[in-house]
């Protein structure tokens, strides 16, 4: 077995010969008029051009534990068993996202991560008779081209949805998941990533996040209750907050709004606790409101450097005040923890809680600078969830956000 990085200079002699031929084009031009469940067929007739067999695209469940295999409908009749992300070759692929070989009789495998836009969302795994630099560059390629693929197909068909469930996801957890935007995106400048667990039952957690220009947005919310109860709460949030965010409304209104829709549809307690954020791209500046929520935490240097203290309100949809705009200047390559109090308090029946000092602690020892935010996210993750032996009796919910500097083409905000 052997791995190389997954950042490879495609624009090499071999690859531009077309010694390893791949026709994207046609393989659109198939995509366009074919079922939209049938991209693993279009892969394999792409894969063509590198004499590739025993094609296989897997998809992570929505734990991010296990790797799903889609089916090939003309040439895998039988399966391969799913695999695992701890402990195989297709998952140190996906954990790492590099390029990971192993010899067989038939030649070398070869397994690439599939990714959609920045979000890592599976493998793509083929066997070649021979491989060298050019034909790792070209299964990098197709693997970005099947993340591609799924993402455009997706919205024709559940079947991609499905294969990521490992089991039956309640109702809550699936208007949930649909209002998540990609758990992972980088932009050179700016990376977020998030996590939820318990995955297939989370109720009221939820985030979201958008790049405008020289703006980054980003909420983290956490609605009452549990269930579908919740789930309707967040919808509504959220629906609030996008909608506020898109007319390009200051970070006040928006806080403002959302605690007014909600009280607005609610004549009981109901309510929402929550972070919004906003970052300036260019030049570092960080904006945040406080809705009664955890405080963030600033990591610089792999340590927990401050809590990001702003006076809160009470929670959206509670008692109305004006918010607090609390602002802190970011440094080139520090990272802002965002979390709910499913982690904080989470603990077994009359166990301890993990707390804060508790999570701090963790960062210290595992956040590294040259970590990407998902790689620290999965280990927290792993950690809450040990602490509980099982599954969270709350949502817990991490976003993880990493400035690394203005890019040479954003401009600071007027």
């Amino acid at each position: 077995m052997s791995f190389r990085p997954a950042c490879v200079d495609s624009s090499g002699p071999q690859y531009r010969r077309g010694v390893l031929a791949i026709d994207f084009g046609a393989a659109l031009r198939m995509s366009r008029n074919d079922d939209p469940g049938r991209v693993t067929e279009i892969l394999v007739r792409a894969a063509r051009g590198l004499r590739a067999s025993d094609v296989v695209v897997y998809l992570i469940d929505f734990g991010q534990t296990v790797l799903q295999p889609l089916p090939d409908r003309t040439v895998h009749p039988d399966l391969p068993m799913t695999e695992d992300v701890a402990t195989t070759l297709a998952g140190r692929c996906f954990r790492d996202q590099c390029i990971v070989t192993a010899k067989r009789d038939d030649g070398i495998r070869i397994w690439a991560p599939v990714i959609e836009g920045s979000d890592r969302t599976g493998v793509l795994a083929v066997t070649v008779a021979a491989a060298d630099d050019a034909t790792f560059t070209a299964c990098e390629e197709l693997g970005l081209f099947a993340g591609y693929l799924i993402a455009a197909q997706a919205r024709c068909t559940d079947m991609y949805n499905l294969h990521r469930r490992r089991r039956n996801m309640s109702l809550a957890a699936s208007m949930q998941w649909d209002l998540l935007p990609p758990l992972v995106m980088n932009t050179g400048a700016v990376s977020i990533a998030g996590l939820l667990e318990p995955a297939y039952d989370v109720g009221g957690d939820c985030f979201d996040y958008a790049l405008n220009g020289p703006t980054f947005d980003f909420v983290i919310m956490d609605a009452m209750g549990h269930g579908i109860a919740s789930s309707v709460i967040a919808s509504l949030a959220m629906g609030s907050y996008r909608y506020d965010r898109r007319e390009g409304r200051a970070l006040e209104v928006i806080h403002r709004n959302l605690s007014s829709t909600i009280a607005s549809y609610y004549r009981d307690a109901s309510f929402s606790t929550g972070v919004l954020g906003r970052l300036d791209v260019a030049t570092g500046m960080l904006s945040w409101t406080n809705a009664g929520h955890p405080v963030p935490l600033l990591i610089r240097g792999g340590h927990v450097v401050k809590q990001l203290v702003c006076p809160p309100t009470p929670p959206w949809g509670t008692l109305m005040r004006d918010p607090t705009v609390a602002t802190e200047s970011l440094e080139p390559g520090d990272f802002v923890l965002l979390y709910t109090d499913g982690v904080s308090e989470a603990h077994t029946p009359g166990g301890e809680h993990f707390g804060l000092e508790r999570l701090i602690d963790l960062i210290d020892r595992s956040a590294s600078e040259l970590q990407r935010p998902q790689q620290i996210l999965h280990t927290l993750i792993r950690a809450v969830s040990d602490h509980l032996k099982g599954d969270p009796h709350d949502d817990a919910t991490f976003v993880l956000l990493r400035w690394d500097g203005p890019k040479n083409d954003v401009e600071p905000n007027p």
